[in-house]
């Protein structure tokens, strides 16, 4: 069996990926793969990491744990999703983003020590990042929110190198939560393990939440009539009729930050794109791009 750890990150998923692949169990169960509901799995694991302080679980704490979290008898494929594996929100920005990302995955991993871990996690323009997590944490000064931290000097390739490190056996794949509405069918696949062949339920769900009923109904006859013939293709067709039918409100964002200007935005968006570019030519990633 393979345990596969959707680590978030925060604001970037919202539980649309679980709640997608929840919406799809039987077509999972008919190829082995399990997703369990949230609450069999969140607060155990959380609990049983802090007791095992790093080391590894027993066998027979292993058995009981995954007897807690799923119903089936076997399984090829576990998926368990949540935007705190990573950290806690009020722990996020410590000096750094996720400070404490290799110690935790490590941890959760060793709760399963023989089991293949698979690491999948988005990622997001800290120029939006931020803000957002600031309006969360709600801190009374903007230094208290900084914690420490240098604005341009966070970095999420910090937070892959962290949990490579720290998990050298596992697999990690990364995309851009800037790029999901693109590559939505390609992470559905790549965190559930489904062939590339299957019709998934809700993998439009994504584009008709961004988009018009209009756009989105002359997006799927197009396709009908001119079926794209690679995944190139219909990244291209989904970009062409987001372009034109996408709704201004969902897809335009205002924040605000103290002492922040349009300089600041420019300045922390060129730093995220020249990141990304990093984390893409890592060779232990997987990276999903557009």
């Amino acid at each position: 069996m393979r345990i596969v750890y959707h680590l978030g990150a925060h604001f970037t998923d919202e539980e649309r990926l679980l709640k997608c692949l929840l919406k799809n169990r039987d077509l999972l169960a008919r190829h082995s793969i399990v997703v369990p509901g949230p609450k069999r799995y969140r607060t155990l694991l959380r609990e049983t990491a802090i007791q095992l302080k790093g080391q590894a679980a027993s066998v027979d704490s292993q058995a009981l744990i995954l007897e807690q979290i799923m119903e089936e008898d076997v399984a090829d494929r576990l998926i368990l999703s949540w935007d705190s594996f990573l950290s806690l929100p009020a722990w996020v920005l410590k000096g750094t983003l996720y400070p404490a990302a290799g110690e935790r995955t490590r941890a959760f991993s060793q709760i399963f020590p023989e089991i293949e871990a698979e690491f999948h996690l988005a990622i997001r323009n800290p120029a939006t990042f931020l803000p957002m997590l600031y309006e969360r944490m709600k801190p009374a000064s903007y230094a208290e929110f900084l914690a420490g931290a240098e604005l341009e000097q966070l970095r999420w390739s910090g937070v892959v190198e962290r949990i490579l490190a720290a998990n050298p056996e596992a697999t990690l794949t990364v995309w851009c939560d800037e790029d999901t509405p693109l590559v939505w069918p390609e992470v559905l696949r790549a965190v559930s393990g489904l062939p590339q062949d299957c019709v998934i339920e809700g993998e439009e769900d994504l584009l008709a939440s961004l988009m018009s009923g209009e756009g989105l109904t002359r997006m799927r006859a197009y396709m009908d009539s001119h079926p794209p013939q690679t995944v190139l293709q219909r990244r291209k067709i989904v970009s062409a009729f987001l372009d034109k039918f996408a709704l201004p409100e969902r897809i335009e964002m205002e924040f605000e930050m103290p002492d922040w200007t349009a300089e600041t935005l420019a300045r922390l968006t060129g730093i995220y794109e020249a990141d990304v570019a990093r984390i893409a030519a890592m060779p232990d990633v997987t990276f999903l791009t557009p």
